[in-house]
C-alpha cells in the first residue's frame, strides 16, 4: 500500500471529495423523483438520467466501487465501510440500495407520465 508524505490529509481529501460528489449526484436523483412527481419533466430531467446512467457505469466497470474508495484505500489501514466518506455508517453500507430505488421509481415515472 502506497503511502504519501501526508496520507492523513489525502484521505480527508479524498473524504471530502466523495462527500460532495455523493451529494452531488443524491440531488440530481431527487430531482428527477421531483420532476417526475410533479410532472415537470424537461432536459434537465433527461440530463440528471443520463448522468446517473454515466455514474452507474463507472460503478459496473469498477466492479461496484465508487474509484473514490479505491484511492482513499491507498492512505489508510482504516477499510471499513463509509471510511472514504462523510455519511453515517448506515447510509453508506445501504447507499446503493436507498439511491437505486429511489432513481428506478423517479426514472418509472418519468415513463408513466411520457406514456
Amino acid at each position: 500500500m502506497g503511502k504519501s508524505k501526508n496520507p492523513s490529509c489525502r484521505l480527508l481529501t479524498i473524504k471530502v471529495l466523495h462527500t460532495v460528489i455523493w451529494a452531488f449526484f443524491v440531488l440530481i436523483i431527487l430531482y428527477i423523483l421531483y420532476s417526475a412527481i410533479t410532472d415537470r419533466i424537461d432536459i434537465l430531467t433527461w440530463f440528471a438520467i443520463a448522468l446517473i446512467i454515466m455514474e452507474g457505469i463507472i460503478l459496473l466497470i469498477n466492479r461496484w466501487r465508487c474509484p473514490l474508495t479505491s484511492l482513499g484505500e491507498r492512505y489508510t489501514e482504516r477499510t471499513d465501510v463509509g471510511f472514504d466518506i462523510f455519511l453515517p455508517k448506515w447510509v453508506a453500507k445501504n447507499n446503493k440500495i436507498i439511491f437505486t430505488t429511489l432513481y428506478i421509481v423517479g426514472v418509472m415515472i418519468v415513463i408513466y407520465r411520457l406514456v
